[in-house]
């Protein structure tokens, strides 16, 4: 099998060859430090010319290798200007077809960031400060076709990831490898943190856990509760999107679409639990998406001034999801775990910490 990359790298990879270019170092084969896993890799640039004096750009092809990646053959230009600044030695932006935010930041998260940094700054001149802009042509139009939209992302694609290499998230070798990591985590630790893609793990690491005890699962909750079970870890905190995490509280354990949905009918069920009118669970039924759904429930709290609808329908929500985990791990283990739940909106806003994730946060971070 072919190794593939992520978009990261290539950022990386035209950024190196545009500050050589600036340089007077021309290259069409630069080396990239990955730091996740600790490997250097040689990448080809399609092409690399100077702007001016003080900037140049240079061109990659994304490649994820043998895996299927709507990024394939995608154009990553990075274009390096000098700068005046002396606050900063290495300024990163995003340019067009890089998503923004919530906040009109660019979506660049932080091993891209690092990435960029660890690799350019040796090739440095103690007095020299650059600005590094990252340009993904086809970023605008291939963003429609992700879920970045419902992640708060809009306008392009995110340089996000933890690490160099593209992982298949649905080949059964990756969940192999994903139940390795447990085993090889329960070793040191006795308590871990799921979370289910990217987004996740960026904003567990933000909310100050420890990245050593993160693990990804993918839509693959199930099995990898099981092996946690198995493993005799003491507790998980489950960190994840709530459109993902609510199908746990109705006892869905493979979240992809395509084995199972129920999200809303879910949904729906806790809050005709709580006794909402009939008129309004029709309402919340008929929604597109959990987060409309989400959306609509707060706007119903202001209009009523309920000012703890919202809280308490996702109370209920997180310590389903609790519980039905905590059942699941005995029922495939006997082994009893604590479970907790921390659920997330697309603006990485977190709405409901249930009470085990509090008493675990508490030792996470």
């Amino acid at each position: 099998m072919t190794t593939g990359y992520t978009l990261p790298v290539f950022a990386c990879a035209s950024a190196i060859a545009a500050l050589h270019h600036l340089h007077q170092q021309p290259a069409h084969t630069v080396t990239v430090s990955l730091i996740k896993p600790a490997r250097q890799v040689d990448l080809d640039i399609e092409q690399v010319a100077k702007i001016d004096d003080h900037s140049a750009i240079a061109i990659t092809r994304s490649d994820p290798g043998d895996h299927l990646d709507l990024t394939r053959n995608t154009p990553v230009w990075a274009k390096v200007s000098l700068s005046d600044s002396s606050a900063k030695q290495i300024t990163i932006e995003g340019g067009e077809g890089i998503g923004r935010q919530s906040d009109r930041q660019a979506a660049i998260y932080s091993y891209a960031q690092e990435l960029i940094e660890v690799n350019l700054r040796p090739l440095l001149q103690s007095n020299e400060s650059i600005l590094v802009t990252i340009i993904l042509p086809e970023g605008t139009r291939l963003a429609k076709r992700t879920s970045n939209e419902a992640f708060g992302v809009v306008e392009g694609l995110s340089l996000l990831g933890t690490t160099g290499i593209v992982q298949p998230l649905i080949a059964p070798s990756q969940l192999e490898a994903y139940q390795m990591q447990i085993k090889a985590k329960a070793a040191r630790f006795n308590s871990l943190v799921f979370c289910i893609g990217e987004n996740g793990i960026d904003l567990a690491q933000k909310s100050g856990i420890d990245p050593q005890r993160i693990i990804k699962t993918a839509n693959w909750l199930g099995s990898m509760l099981v092996t946690a079970g198995a493993a005799e870890i003491e507790s998980i905190l489950l960190f994840g999107y709530h459109g993902k995490l609510i199908k746990l509280a109705g006892g869905i354990f493979h979240t992809h679409n395509h084995l199972a949905d129920g999200r809303l009918e879910i949904f729906t069920a806790y809050c005709a639990r709580l006794g909402l009118p009939q008129s309004q669970i029709e309402q919340i039924f008929n929604c597109s998406t959990t987060e409309s759904a989400l959306n609509l429930l707060r706007k119903i709290e202001f209009q009523e001034k309920r000012t703890n609808l919202v809280d308490l329908v996702y109370e209920e929500l997180a310590r389903a999801i609790d519980l039905k985990s905590q059942e699941y791990i005995y029922k495939y283990t006997e082994q009893k775990l604590r479970i907790g739940s921390v659920l997330f909106d697309r603006r990485r806003r977190i709405i409901k910490k249930s009470n085990n994730a509090m008493l675990l946060l508490s030792d996470l971070c």
